[in-house]
């Protein structure tokens, strides 16, 4: 585990804002009484992601302005359908998994009703907290099988180089897939 930082949190975001904006590793470096080295190596590569995304982002942009104006009305009717899918998938995961936490907690107390030394007296509590868990255990599964794309898509993106050959349209379409189908 390396040293920890002698900048602060906020520190960092200031520095990562000002690089973006153009300020040199070095002039950062030297007014914040730290190594060269310290800010390239914490900056750069998020600085480049950022940057690649933000012209990803404009390259879209420039596709979408280049269709003609019926196309491009029925394409941004489309992103708007897509993003209210995503976020009503996001409000059922977000409720589910409240719903999942809250019959755990339910059957948890539940369990103060099971005689240990007796279960044949606490047959009614026992089925009580197996109902209970097994309610909770659907509910999370609209959670977790978002969490479980998500994280999917992610390890394809960091380990699989065919990405890197799609375009911005693949990408957006696997995403959205993937958002639609969890």
């Amino acid at each position: 585990m390396g040293r920890p930082s002698k900048l602060t949190d906020k520190q960092w975001a200031d520095i990562e804002k000002r690089h973006l904006e153009g300020a040199s590793v070095r002039s950062l470096a030297k007014e914040y009484k730290v190594a060269d080295s310290t800010i390239r190596d914490r900056v750069s590569a998020r600085s480049t992601e950022i940057k690649e995304v933000a012209n990803q982002v404009i390259k879209a942009e420039e596709r979408l302005y280049s269709l003609p104006i019926s196309a491009r009305v029925s394409a941004v009717s489309l992103i708007d359908e897509l993003r209210a899918i995503s976020l009503h998938i996001a409000g059922a995961a977000k409720f589910s998994a409240m719903t999942a936490h809250r019959l755990s907690g339910i059957a948890h107390g539940k369990t103060d009703e099971i005689n240990e030394a007796n279960p044949e007296e606490s047959e009614d509590a026992l089925k009580m907290v197996s109902g209970l868990t097994k309610m909770a255990n659907m509910a999370s599964e609209i959670p977790l099988n978002l969490l479980r794309a998500n994280k999917d898509f992610v390890d394809s993106m960091n380990g699989d180089s065919e990405l890197s050959s799609m375009s911005d349209a693949e990408i957006i379409a696997e995403l959205e897939s993937i958002r639609v189908s969890a």
